[in-house]
């Protein structure tokens, strides 16, 4: 009977303690160990906020829900909206921005549409492990309409892009569903610029605003250079290892979600976690809001942390009352302009010349994208490069996505790629991805395990 009552007893205390740290833990310890970000590298995420919120105006001359301080935008520089009824389901609604002022061309994608079936066949076409894509693994659905998107707009977008002198960057840009949409984009962009004017690599970049998980681990650091992710202290989606078809199928019943997927993963190592190759994390280098502390009310002046991590990638849910507010695109845009502000007063107290914090912080951040592949090698995640290749870098990264595509497959793949005249058709890197059976159907090729 005694030993009943002490077995009984011991994990009665394990489980309290287990229910007081779960409780008690709070986004900003996910950043804890990470450095402050700098005004300078932090000032276009406002701005991009603002673009992601006009894809939902129909019409920026008269807003309907504009953000404090208005959208301060040029309507007259929208060269494009492509609504729900132009995309046939095929990619959220979006629009394609020319920014003079900071001469930048940006392609931005609206969130999920709760009232959308189209929104929902996205996210619900993926299975665990379905879809491989340059050496890991992606969300099937939207890898789909990202191919989708650029077959529509590549043309549009190497045209803008070559009529403004060939300087201006291409930002992709995308909130919730859209931020996943967006960052496939820029992995496909950047392993096939040739086919945008070759475009350079430091010309491209993406902002995943409240992102989404859509790549495996190796992937997620490989394209950190390119794409930044921005997460408001305790936003459920980056923090949710569990598929994003399972997470909307339980929107109504999340918070019950969040504490299975929380209990469930306890008892999963975290070696473990880095070593499925399937498993899906948000992209690219990381930038944390933090603006609430534990056990204190109200918000705080936000800060900005940032890194590119690798273990410990937002892996802990967090079980709060703000999880889901703040993945809302209109917090986030709120928050990230003060905490601008903020970096921007910090800035101006520094009496050494800009021009040498700049060179250095480029230096680092450089530096700390080396130092995390490196690091995702050491921990054996699958498919880890040490560093990007020579031919990634130059834009001649091969296109083939398997080793058993055919030779004409591959050669007209190499004489449409050499043709600059020549319209991009991006069904061709579908056609690489599927193969037709018996019955005209279209049947993923699963050992499809090289870049495309």
């Amino acid at each position: 009977m005694s030993v009943s009552c002490g077995v009984g007893c011991f994990f009665l205390v394990g489980c309290l303690r287990w229910g007081w740290k779960r409780c008690t833990y709070i986004g900003s310890y996910d950043s804890t160990t990470w450095p402050i970000a700098t005004a300078e590298e932090f000032e276009p995420v406002p701005r991009i906020c603002r673009i992601v919120l006009a894809v939902y105006e129909p019409d920026l001359r008269n807003p309907k829900y504009p953000p404090p301080g208005g959208y301060r935008l040029n309507p007259d520089w929208v060269i494009k909206r492509v609504t729900y009824e132009q995309t046939q389901g095929n990619a959220p609604p979006y629009i394609i921005y020319l920014d003079h002022d900071h001469s930048e061309i940006v392609l931005a994608i609206r969130g999920l549409n709760l009232v959308k079936e189209s929104d929902y066949k996205m996210l619900l076409d993926n299975r665990l492990g379905m879809q491989m894509f340059d050496g890991g693994y992606v969300h099937h659905g939207l890898l789909m309409s990202a191919i989708w998107l650029l077959n529509q707009e590549s043309e549009t977008l190497k045209r803008v892009w070559e009529e403004n002198g060939k300087s201006y960057k291409l930002v992709f840009a995308g909130h919730s569903l859209g931020s996943g949409v967006a960052a496939l984009l820029t992995v496909i962009v950047v392993n096939h610029r040739n086919r945008l004017g070759g475009i350079p690599r430091s010309l491209v970049s993406c902002y995943a605003v409240a992102p989404a998980r859509c790549m495996s681990l190796n992937l997620a650091v490989k394209y950190a250079d390119v794409i930044h992710s921005v997460v408001l202290q305790d936003d459920f989606l980056p923090r949710t290892p569990t598929p994003l078809e399972d997470i909307f199928r339980s929107i109504f019943c999340l918070p019950c979600l969040m504490f299975l997927i929380c209990l469930r993963d306890t008892f999963i190592p975290e070696g473990r976690k880095l070593r499925d190759p399937r498993r899906l994390y948000a992209p690219g280098r990381m930038y944390h809001i933090v603006e609430r502390k534990f056990c204190r009310c109200g918000r705080y002046p936000p800060e900005v942390r940032t890194a590119i991590p690798v273990e410990g990638r937002f892996e802990h849910i967090v079980l709060s009352c703000n999880a889901t507010s703040d993945h809302a695109i209109v917090w986030i845009e709120r928050e990230a302009e003060k905490a601008l502000d903020r970096l921007k007063e910090c800035t101006e107290t520094v009496t050494t010349a800009p021009q040498i914090p700049k060179i250095e912080r480029l230096q680092t951040l450089e530096q700390e994208h080396k130092d995390a592949l490196e690091r995702a090698v050491s921990l054996n995640v699958p498919h880890a490069v040490p560093k990007i290749e020579e031919g990634e870098s130059s834009g001649e990264k091969s296109t083939e996505p398997c080793e058993d595509v055919g030779k004409e497959d591959r050669s007209a793949s190499k004489a449409r790629s050499k043709s600059s005249g020549a319209r991009t058709n991006w069904d061709d890197l579908a056609r690489m991805l599927f193969q037709k059976d018996e019955s005209r159907q279209l049947l993923l090729k699963r050992d499809a395990a090289r870049p495309i």
